[in-house]
């Protein structure tokens, strides 16, 4: 028999159950969580209350916790079960629509294919005994005698190359023939002109009855028209005897037929080219009339094209025709130069570079030498060759540093530094010195030389080189080789150089200290230290050792 107390507390607990479970609206049946979370919370409270049963109660609670457990874990190994038969499902839908598809593709294929071969079939036509029909037969006799007459017509549009090469070489000769014609015809005239004026001198000599002899006016009559073709006769011969007015002024084309012959030698630029005839093309166009085709537009136009593999570059091939065409002293433009030295050093002709620029038929500019410069420090077998053209090209222009700096380049430090001397500024030294880090250079420029002074002070230039990291090396190479001389030598540079003032000398023993060199930074400002203000020591009246300063 349960207590009252008992019977109150079984009634607030079953009161308690349906309150939460209306609260949370728990479903009447099948499993839910809220509901075990209802009934877990209802155990506790009996394993509370009770004292006697509290083990067993506990026992049969933990149980009831791991068949929710199991019931939990099973409820969810089915809803992934569902979601993988869920995902097959959808995936062999996706598979059956993709073979659907795949299968009219090959529906559609077969049918193609089966399309195909009946047109190849019904077009070929291997021979007469395959066909009677009279209409078929027919039909392919009017397309073979279309296709005859296409041939035909084609044939008869053009030649073959046999005859276009036997007609170019006809053409060179008929050429060759015409320019030997014309050269006899321009002697012939001024043979021609010559006797006229003879003629006219003795027919008037002969009018006027003249006391001079005839020996005498022969004599001066040869002699003058020796000079015919450059010098204008007298006022009543002039038109008769100035042939550069007259004997070559028809030479040359105009109006008409000059439009008419540059038309013509345009096509047939454009011909050669279109067939693939780069090098009659180039030269073709090297020697078109008035130059009109010698441009840096003739040249990229060559640059576009593609020649065939193990063939000699069309742009090469236009820059060759140029020189070969060119006379020695005359130049080609800037920007032909320019493209052209481009093109032969790109494609390794570093012989071409140098007969162009030997035979002076380049335009000069310091870009040019730039160019050859920069293929040089890329391409070390042509180092020397390269330098030398730049060199070259850098005196003709008069960019005397650059030219000092090549000459250095190429190992020639003693020229280069005597060039220097005579050419070059203390700034353009010190950008050279800068430029080529040589040691021996700044030996050299520092030195005076035949009783002149230095070109570049010793103080100054150590210290202005010891600004660049790069330079180190050589103003300590300078200071170490001083060093390593006599005991005097590098107090009697600095006590000759007039120009650096004791700060300045200040500053390169302070970098040698911070360059860890401080026995040169000793080295130097115990000189300076002893020195003490005491003047001049050396024979110089202008002062060639230490200024007036005192440095305590």
């Amino acid at each position: 028999m349960m207590s009252e107390s008992d019977t109150k507390f079984l009634q607030k607990l079953y009161e308690f159950i349906n309150q939460e479970k209306k609260n949370l609206q728990c479903p009447e049946e099948g499993p839910n969580e809220l509901r075990y979370i209802v009934y877990r919370s209802a155990f506790n409270k009996v394993i509370g209350r009770t004292t006697a049963f509290k083990r067993l109660l506990l026992i049969i609670k933990s149980e009831y916790d791991n068949i929710i457990r199991q019931l939990k874990r099973r409820e969810k190994a089915e809803e992934s079960e569902q979601s993988v038969v869920n995902t097959c499902q959808r995936l062999a839908a996706e598979l059956n629509e993709r073979t659907t598809i795949l299968q009219t593709h090959g529906v559609e294929l077969q049918e193609d294919i089966r399309t195909h071969r009946s047109i190849n079939l019904e077009s070929l036509m291997k021979g007469l005994s395959e066909s009677e029909d009279p209409d078929v037969l027919q039909k392919h006799l009017k397309d073979l005698e279309i296709q005859k007459a296409l041939l035909m017509d084609y044939r008869s549009q053009g030649v073959p190359l046999e005859v276009q090469t036997e007609l170019e070489a006809e053409l060179q000769a008929a050429e060759r023939h015409r320019d030997q014609l014309s050269f006899e015809n321009k002697h012939l005239r001024v043979l021609f002109m010559r006797l006229s004026c003879v003629v006219n001198r003795l027919t008037c000599w002969e009018q006027e009855r003249q006391e001079v002899p005839l020996e005498g006016v022969l004599g001066s009559t040869l002699q003058n028209i020796q000079h015919l073709s450059s010098e204008p006769n007298d006022e009543g011969h002039g038109s008769s005897c100035n042939i550069d007015s007259e004997l070559f002024e028809d030479e040359e084309p105009t109006g008409v037929d000059e439009s008419k012959l540059l038309q013509d030698h345009l096509d047939s630029f454009v011909e050669l080219l279109e067939s693939a005839q780069y090098e009659e093309a180039a030269l073709h166009a090297a020697r078109s009339p008035r130059g009109v085709l010698r441009n840096a537009d003739t040249m990229e136009l060559f640059a576009g094209v593609q020649a065939p593999p193990a063939s000699t570059p069309p742009a090469l091939l236009f820059f060759r025709a140029l020189l070969f065409t060119t006379a020695k002293g005359d130049r080609l433009s800037g920007d032909v130069s320019l493209q052209g030295v481009r093109c032969s050093l790109q494609h390794g002709n570093i012989h071409l570079v140098t007969h162009a620029v030997s035979q002076d038929k380049l335009m000069f500019t310091e870009e040019l030498g730039d160019i050859l410069t920069e293929h040089a420090q890329n391409n070390h077998h042509v180092l020397d060759q390269c330098l030398a053209l730049a060199s070259i090209v850098y005196e003709a222009c008069k960019v005397h540093k650059k030219t000092a700096l090549s000459m250095c380049r190429r190992g020639l430090t003693h020229s280069a530094a005597e060039f220097m001397k005579l050419n070059l500024t203390a700034d353009d030294c010190m950008w050279v010195l800068t430029s080529s880090s040589n040691p021996t250079l700044l030996q050299l420029l520092t030195e005076p030389s035949q009783g002149q002074v230095a070109i570049l002070p010793v103080g100054r230039a150590c210290s202005a080189l010891l600004v660049d990291p790069q330079q180190h090396r050589v103003v300590l190479q300078l200071l170490d080789s001083l060093m390593s001389r006599e005991q005097d030598v590098l107090e009697n540079v600095i006590l000759e150089d007039s120009s650096s003032s004791v700060d300045v000398w200040d500053q390169v023993a302070s970098r040698c200290s911070d360059l860890n060199r401080a026995d040169l930074s000793r080295a130097i400002r115990s000189i300076l230290l002893r020195q003490n203000g005491t003047g001049v020591l050396s024979s110089d009246p202008d002062g060639a050792r230490l200024m007036e300063h005192v440095f305590l």
